[in-house]
Formats: C-alpha cells, sequence, structure tokens
C-alpha cells in the first residue's frame, strides 16, 4: 500500500523511478544516455526546484527569500496580522489579499465582538485594497481554490492547511508575522528545502475516497519525520486516475505530515477544473524535467488503499476499517491507553463501550471544510445515503459545503435533497467542526469526520470540566455508508456502490455580487472599524544582556500541539485581544501556567518601571544572592527576567501565531524542547522575540519552578552562538548545563535582539 524507500530516486520522464543505489548510474545510461546530469542539476528538475527558483530573490539557492504572489487569511488571525503590520508602518496591501470568514463566523461567543472583526477585515480591505470574502460564503481554502490558485504561483497564508498542491500552486501555511513580513515588502527565509516524491500508481477502488490515502501516508510517514519540513511532490503514473477534488482532498492533508508545502504535476483535468471556475488563463501545465532527483520517495499503489479510520489524538493514529472492525477490544483499549498520556489522566476516557453487539457505533457523523466539503465528496455521500435513513437514537449527520456555489450546485442537482430526506442537516460554509466551535457531542462521544485534525478538544470538550468527546477522521464515502446504517462503523466500500458522477457547474454570481474586491486599489480616505475587543499588542521589551527564566510549566508528552499551547474552540473570538487571549494559554493542558507566568513577570515590569524586582518576585532575592557571587556585574539594568517552558517537541498542527505570542504577552522569553514539531511553530517564537532553545533528549538539568541563569545571553545572539552557557540555580547552588540554538538568519537573530518582530520593523522606521 505505502512503501518509504530508504535512498533517494530519480523519475525518469515522470513515469519510471530509478533508486539511487550502485547500479543507478548504469541504468541511467540505458535510460537517457551517456550525458547523465549530475545529482545535483537532476534535483534542479523537480516541480518544486522551479517553482522556487522563480520566487526567490536572494540570488543563491541554498539560502531562500521569497516574495509570494498572494496572501489568504481568515477572521481569527487576519486583525493580528492587519494590527502588527499597521504598527509597522503598512501604507497598502503591496500584492491580492483575500480576507475571509470562516472561523468566527457563527457569531455567537461574545457578544459582538466576533462580528466587530469582520467589519475590520472589510474597512481594512478597503483601505488598504485587498479583498473581503463574508461569513458562510466560502471556507478560507475552497475560496483559494476557486478564485486565488494559479499554475506555477505561491500563496502565503495564515492558516496551516493552506495547500493548493493540486492546482500546481505552491501554497505555505505560516504564523500571521510571515503575512506581516509579505506586508512590508520583506521575505520569507528558508534554506533551500528537501523534495519527496509521493509517487502514485494503480487506482482506488470504488468507494476509496482522498481522505483514505491522505491518512494511509500519514500514518506511514508522520511518526518517522520522513517529509519533516520537506516539499511532497505528487507524481508518477497514478496521477492521471484522480480527479481535481480528489487530488485536493489528498493534498490539503499533507499539512498533517509536517512537511513543509507540496505540488502535484498537472494535467488537462486541472486545465478543465480552471475551465469551469473560469480562470483557464490561471492554468500551466507543471512536471518534472526528463530527469529529476528526489530526495525521498513515498511509493503509494492506490488501488491496494481501503477505508481508513485515524483514531483519537492524532491523524497519524490511523487502522484501516477493516483492521479496526476485525480487533475492536484491542485497538480501543490501545486508544484508551494513549489517551492517559493525551488527556493527562484528567477524565475517564471510554471507547470500548462503544461497542453494541460486536460492533462499533459512533454517535455523530460529520462532513466539512476544506478536506470534506468538496463537491465530488458530498455527491458520492448522497448517493450512498440516498434512500436510506440516519434514524432517530443518539447518532446525527452534518454536512457544509466548502462554498456557497458548492452548496447551490447541490440544491440544483438534488444531493442536498438527499441529504436532507435522510435526516442530515445541510448548513453553510464553515470551519467550526475542524476547531472544536461548532457540532460538539455529548459527553464520552465518539465523532467520525471528514476534517482536517482530530486532536484532544477538537471537537469543543473541556477536560478542565470533566468534558470527555473524541474524534475519529474518516472519507466521506464511508461516513455516510455509517449513516446508511444509522452509527455502526461501514466502510464504503462494504456496499454496493453506485456513483452519479455529476458534473459540477460554478456559479461565481454569489461571489459578484457579496464579496467586495478593491482590485487592489487602496482608499486612504476609509476610516478602520474599531471593535472594543480590538486591542494594540502591549509593549515588548528587547533582549537584555543577561537573562534569569523560571521554569513555569514542564510538558513530557511525546507531542504537543499548538491546541494544547493555546486551545481552539470559544477562545478565537478573543484572537483580537491579546491580553484577552493570553488567559487561555495552556489552559487546558496546565491551568496552572497563566498564574504562575503573571507572578514571573511582575519582576520584568518592575525592571521596566525603575522599580525594584527584588521585591516584586518572591524567591528572586535569594537566586540574584546566589548568582552575585560568580556575576557581579548582574543588575536591573542588564539583566531580564521571564519564564519559559520546557516540551518534548512542541508546535503540531495549526499555524496560529498566538501559540507563541500569548507567551510573550505572559512575559514568556523562550521555549525549551528536544525539537520543534514544526518550522511555522519555530518561526513564531522568533518572530515574537522568543529564543527557541532546545537541548538533547533524556537530558533535562531542571524541573518546573526552577530558576535558569544564561549570561550573555544578548551576545550570544548578536555573536551567532549555536551554543548558550547555562545554570541552573537551586539555594546558593549553580549547575551549569548547555543550552542549543538552531539556525537563524541574520534578520531573525535581529528580531529576537528588538524583542519582537514589531520592535524590528520599528527601529527600521
Amino acid at each position: 500500500m505505502i512503501e518509504l524507500l530508504k535512498t533517494g530516486a530519480y523519475l525518469v520522464n515522470g513515469r519510471e523511478l530509478v533508486e539511487d543505489t550502485r547500479e543507478a548510474a548504469a541504468r541511467l545510461t540505458d535510460l537517457v544516455g551517456k550525458d547523465v546530469p549530475s545529482k545535483a542539476e537532476a534535483a534542479k528538475a523537480t516541480i518544486a526546484y522551479g517553482i522556487l527558483k522563480d520566487h526567490n530573490t536572494s540570488g543563491r539557492m541554498d539560502k531562500l527569500q521569497i516574495r509570494f504572489d498572494k496572501l489568504t487569511s481568515h477572521d481569527i488571525t487576519y486583525v493580528g496580522i492587519i494590527q502588527t503590520a499597521r504598527a509597522s508602518g503598512l501604507e497598502k496591501f503591496p500584492m491580492p489579499y483575500v480576507l475571509t470568514n470562516c472561523h468566527n463566523s457563527l457569531c455567537a461567543v461574545g457578544g459582538t465582538i466576533n462580528e466587530d472583526d469582520h467589519m475590520f477585515g472589510l474597512t481594512c480591505a478597503k483601505k488598504y485594497g485587498g479583498i473581503y470574502v463574508p461569513p458562510h460564503q466560502a471556507v478560507i481554502h475552497q475560496f483559494a481554490r476557486e478564485m486565488l490558485a494559479c499554475g506555477g504561483s505561491m500563496i502565503l497564508g495564515s492558516d496551516s492547511h493552506t495547500r493548493y498542491g493540486a492546482l500546481g500552486t505552491m501554497a505555505m501555511g505560516e504564523g500571521g508575522p510571515e503575512l506581516v513580513k509579505q506586508l512590508l515588502n520583506q521575505t520569507y527565509d528558508i534554506n533551500m528545502p528537501g523534495v519527496i516524491a509521493i509517487y502514485l500508481t494503480g487506482e482506488p477502488v470504488l468507494g476509496v475516497g482522498p481522505q483514505d490515502v491522505a491518512l494511509a501516508i500519514i500514518g506511514a510517514v508522520f511518526k518517522n519525520g520522513y517529509v519533516n519540513n520537506k516539499v511532497m511532490e505528487f507524481v508518477g503514473p497514478g496521477v492521471d486516475k484522480l480527479s481535481a477534488d480528489f487530488r485536493i482532498g489528498v493534498d490539503v492533508m499533507t499539512t498533517e505530515t509536517t512537511c513543509l508545502s507540496s505540488i502535484w504535476q498537472t494535467d488537462e483535468t486541472i486545465r478543465e477544473f480552471y475551465e469551469i471556475h473560469g480562470r483557464e488563463n490561471d492554468y500551466k501545465e507543471l512536471k518534472p524535467g526528463d530527469l529529476a532527483y528526489y530526495d525521498g520517495v513515498v511509493k503509494v499503489d492506490l488501488s491496494k488503499i481501503r477505508p481508513m479510520i485515524a483514531m483519537p489524538f492524532h491523524p497519524s493514529n490511523t487502522y484501516t476499517i477493516e483492521e479496526l472492525n476485525s480487533n475492536l477490544e484491542d485497538i480501543l483499549y490501545d486508544c484508551e491507553q494513549k489517551a492517559l498520556v493525551s488527556l493527562d489522566g484528567q477524565v475517564d476516557f471510554q471507547l470500548r463501550d462503544k461497542i453494541r453487539n460486536g460492533r462499533l457505533y459512533v454517535e455523530q457523523g460529520i462532513i466539512a471544510g476544506c478536506a470534506g466539503g468538496g463537491f465530488e465528496n458530498l455527491c458520492d455521500a448522497a448517493d450512498i445515503i440516498r434512500g436510506h435513513s440516519i434514524g432517530s437514537d443518539e447518532f446525527t449527520l452534518s454536512v457544509y459545503p466548502a462554498s456557497t456555489p458548492i452548496f447551490m450546485e447541490l440544491v440544483r442537482n438534488g444531493a442536498a435533497a438527499d441529504f436532507m430526506a435522510a435526516g442530515a442537516i445541510v448548513k453553510t460554509a464553515f470551519c467550526g467542526p475542524c476547531f472544536g466551535a461548532g457540532d460538539t457531542p455529548s459527553n464520552n462521544s465518539l465523532s467520525i469526520r471528514h476534517s482536517t485534525r482530530n486532536f484532544p478538544n477538537r471537537e469543543g470538550s473541556k477536560l478542565q470540566n470533566g468534558q470527555i468527546a473524541s474524534v475519529a477522521l474518516m472519507d466521506a464515502r464511508s461516513i455516510a455508508a455509517t449513516a446508511a446504517s444509522k452509527g455502526f462503523l461501514t466502510p464504503a466500500t462494504d456496499l454496493d456502490l453506485e456513483f452519479s458522477g455529476k458534473k459540477y457547474h460554478f456559479d461565481s454570481t454569489i461571489y459578484e455580487n457579496r464579496v467586495f474586491d478593491s482590485k487592489g486599489q487602496a482608499d486612504p480616505s476609509v476610516e478602520i472599524k474599531f471593535g472594543p475587543n480590538i486591542k494594540d499588542w502591549p509593549k515588548m521589551s528587547a533582549l537584555p544582556e543577561h537573562m534569569i527564566l523560571k521554569v513555569v510549566s514542564e510538558i513530557h508528552d511525546p507531542v504537543t500541539t499548538t491546541d494544547e499551547l493555546i486551545p481552539s474552540g470559544e477562545t478565537s473570538s478573543y484572537r483580537s485581544n491579546p491580553l484577552g487571549l493570553a488567559e487561555f494559554t495552556l489552559s487546558r493542558k496546565d491551568p496552572s501556567y497563566v498564574g504562575k507566568a503573571k507572578e514571573v513577570q511582575k519582576a520584568q515590569k518592575a525592571i521596566e518601571a525603575g522599580a525594584d524586582p527584588l521585591k516584586a518576585l518572591p524567591g528572586l532575592a535569594g537566586i540574584v544572592e546566589t548568582l552575585w557571587e560568580s556575576f557581579p556585574d548582574i543588575s536591573r539594568a542588564n539583566t531580564g527576567v521571564g519564564s519559559t517552558i520546557f516540551a518534548v517537541k512542541p508546535g503540531d498542527g495549526s499555524a496560529r501565531e498566538q501559540a507563541a505570542s500569548c507567551q510573550k504577552v505572559l512575559g514568556g522569553w523562550a521555549n525549551i524542547a528536544n525539537e520543534y514539531a514544526t518550522k511555522r511553530y519555530r518561526s513564531n517564537l522568533i518572530n515574537w522575540g522568543m529564543l527557541p532553545f532546545l537541548i538533547p533528549e533524556g537530558d533535562l538539568p531542571f524541573t518546573n519552578g526552577d530558576y535558569l541563569f544564561i549570561p550573555d545571553v544578548r551576545k550570544g545572539v548578536e555573536d551567532k552562538a549555536s551554543s548558550f552557557q547555562a545554570y541552573v540555580v537551586k539555594g546558593d547552588k549553580m549547575q551549569p548545563f548547555t543550552l542549543k540554538m538552531g539556525d537563524l538568519t541574520d534578520d531573525e537573530r535581529k528580531i529576537i535582539l528588538e524583542g519582537c518582530l514589531i520592535n524590528y520593523n520599528r527601529s527600521k522606521m
């Protein structure tokens, strides 16, 4: 089904793989002749290399400085981004910037604050020359597919699932500060990433959908980091066998592998997609060169993929549904044991109680968002459920088309009626079920969803209140099959299937009537509307010469998601209020964190006010007394006091910058980790002026509550040090240890020295 090559490989004429072994040279000579290019030259023949080269401004391909063609954000990110850019001197959006409203679109929590954010977005689109998509019209990524993607282009989005590779657009999801840089005509700076071929062969069997293929790939590559921070390039003869919607459905889930981005070879199928959407001129044929070298290969035989399920609490916790149904007791017990780690034993989590007469019963099904709400997914699901009933017991089914044009077509072709007749509820375009702000099931329920993630709390439960539910990810077709079985888990391949293959007719009228498009023309006379919840970023100090850190949280989970660092769901309503949102930091992982961080922050605030920090933070006086014996020059004029957290591998999941900025707002000055799960989380730390420290796995010289001292930390950053001498200070003892630092660009170092990206840009002004 899935095979990972242990070596790189050459792709000849886009079809035949030649593994990078000792026999490769002879084989390549047979295939392409005597003039076989070097491996380095062949690596330039990938699709990814060509697109990156076209957008690189550095003049060298090992250190990229990328300028994107377009930007996109939604309503829990664009306020902070624009506020940051305004504080840094923004006058006009220098490129097309789409502001969608698909996360806080219900306007159901927190009074007027959600719609206040939307009015902020609309007035900013007018003032700075952007595009504004009102609530319920489209989820961010579907609008981008329909109206923004373009062959050979690059798009940067402030949502981790910014993936339009199937349409020939290399897209990346990053934290807001990276979009701010683009708005200020700065660059996205990365080392040239590795490129991994996703080599597709065969053809999916009837009943297997894109989520099945995606979950199979995620299960194979996530834990071993095979594609981590690399570009996934989809090639091979199997690509031709997939519809545009199928490719899109696989592509959007590449985020869950922790890859940097994705790109696909394009063909007439993709040309037709653009033509249907009235944008045929935006199509571009993309394919690898005659001989292309890849740093690794994931071989996928599509014909062997079977309906998949990702059990709680991660998209990589995958099984075939057939395997799960054959080993229910064992697999459910294993999931319960894993949950003891994920949920810290806070609640009594059960799955085996869902076995009824030897079958797994689920309480909820949802097909939604950028992954599930596509036209083909919904039409196939409607074909399966037509003539059936979901029943009148606990099981419910909700369907969210990804855009109003898709919804309109489902109404016209009868699919919406098929869902409704079966007992399903058809709703407007909304991302809520994907991040814990919609369709929250009852306590201890299991929800099956064709959406992007199933992390803890993604379904809306609150551990601190004893509320727990869980999500398993599945494809729309098997969700529909389960719904037709009234909630008993059923793979679509178990049914006698016949899909109608309805053709999509895109109607742009709704966008023409409702979407505000400035056509790139800014109007400086427009006054921005600020709701009372929209607050400016607080002042942030520059990096001091020396630093005292107190460890205020210690997390030993194998991976810590951004949802655990700053929860999603109803807390999203406060993302326009840095201080208000910060109150929720680590609230579902370490409820004591906020109080502890604020206590430490009192010392730094005292320093900034010219007061005595030793009186502000109990226990600090004894620490400073010990330090003075070895470092008599430290004083409140040259030493900062802040907090830090330790986590084994933080930052998996969402691109949300708030996972870092909330820590900084509360006085955080560093993270310490064994590794960072994603490039985007590490970038968020840096852009908010926090030091991304590393220590070896298993070597933890401190514990929660300890004080750490890092002398000459500012000089170390200035001198491009890769190691920092640090000390654990306990009583009158100082225990030395080493903190490592990965590569930083010159600009990233300056950002850290200035204290954050806002300060850095202000200093440039």
